[in-house]
């Protein structure tokens, strides 16, 4: 790069970080008085005439200062090349919020509690993966002769349950057997094996309890397929008022495809397929979330887990004027700590 290339480059940062804090177009003599750039207002506004060609930054009104554009927003996150840590007391401080949760609900809605407060933008996680977790314990319970509960638990904390009615009396001795068969077919195993290891255990059972088997085990496979409705937590959907003047379209819009956890599902998936796997925080700005309701946002998301062993995502959404590393520092901590925490469990 050349120094007049990078001298702009320079100009551009400047600019938003600028209107980032300032919420005002940014002038070349707000850049000279602010910033050690080392040249002329002169050969800025000539630097600054450049970025407009390149369509980095824009005139919002005549005789104004500049403001990104998404694209600037994006050069500008690209050019981030180490995403400064947070403090030893902002980190303490994070670990100890989260490492009193007395369950994983608890430890998901303080992690989103958390992550709204510490950006001041819509934070949103997704509860772990079921596919991705091993079945630690299942038990079998006759709740009446023809009801029985069945309850896994997870390696992460999760606890999924399912009553099944029967249809007719199933003896305590066969319910015993049941709860060793089924136990053994699951117990230790990732639930995406754990559904072809159930069928087969229940299509091999012993002839007097194969019909209860099948029917458990058919319920079972069906629990431990994803439910979408079930599985994201939102918190700070009240701080997107604070910027409603920040959103180039309408913020009933924003919020509207907020209520839709699809779409939130989809944003997650698509900087999970962008990103590296735990640790690695991503960002799509603008028309990048594909999304024409979130043209005027931007999403900064992360993925928790064990190594590298992914479990789910979280993220925030915000104005595309966010303090990107800050945001990012932010999110990618959190991340880190729920991902130890609920492996840890």
């Amino acid at each position: 790069m050349s120094s007049t290339d990078d001298r702009r480059a320079q100009v551009l940062r400047a600019i938003v970080s600028d209107y980032i804090s300032s919420q005002e177009p940014v002038g070349s003599k707000t850049l000279v008085d602010r910033h050690n750039l080392g040249v002329s207002s002169a050969t800025i506004r000539n630097d600054m005439a450049v970025l407009e060609d390149e369509g980095l930054i824009t005139q919002p009104h005549t005789s104004s200062g500049r403001v990104p554009t998404e694209k600037g927003y994006r050069q500008f996150v690209d050019s981030i090349e180490e995403v400064k840590p947070l403090s030893r007391a902002e980190r303490h401080a994070i670990q100890s919020f989260l490492g009193e949760a007395v369950d994983l609900d608890d430890v998901l809605r303080r992690a989103v509690r958390l992550l709204a407060q510490l950006t001041q933008q819509v934070a949103v996680i997704q509860y772990p993966l079921l596919s991705q977790a091993k079945v630690r314990h299942l038990e079998v319970v006759d709740l009446t002769p023809s009801r029985i509960l069945l309850v896994v638990i997870t390696d992460t904390g999760r606890v999924e349950q399912r009553v099944v009615e029967m249809g007719s009396t199933v003896a305590e001795d066969d319910i015993a057997a049941l709860r060793t068969l089924l136990g053994q077919a699951v117990s230790g195993k990732k639930l995406a094996d754990a559904s072809s290891d159930l069928a087969e255990a229940a299509a091999q059972s012993p002839e007097y309890i194969r019909p209860f088997a099948v029917q458990l085990s058919s319920a079972l496979i069906e629990s431990l397929v994803e439910e979408p409705e079930k599985r994201l937590l939102l918190g700070g959907t009240a701080n997107l008022t604070r910027n409603a003047a920040q959103f180039d379209g309408s913020l009933q819009r924003v919020l509207e495809a907020l209520e839709e956890q699809v779409v939130l599902l989809k944003l997650l998936a698509s900087a999970r397929s962008l990103g590296t796997g735990p640790g690695h925080v991503t960002v799509q700005i603008g028309r990048e979330t594909n999304t024409e309701d979130l043209v005027g946002t931007a999403v900064v998301a992360g993925q928790y887990g064990s190594g590298h062993d992914y479990l789910g995502s979280m993220g925030v959404l915000g104005p595309t004027r966010m303090d990107y590393p800050g945001t990012m520092a932010q999110v990618a901590a959190v991340a880190q700590y729920v991902g130890q925490i609920i492996s840890g469990r």
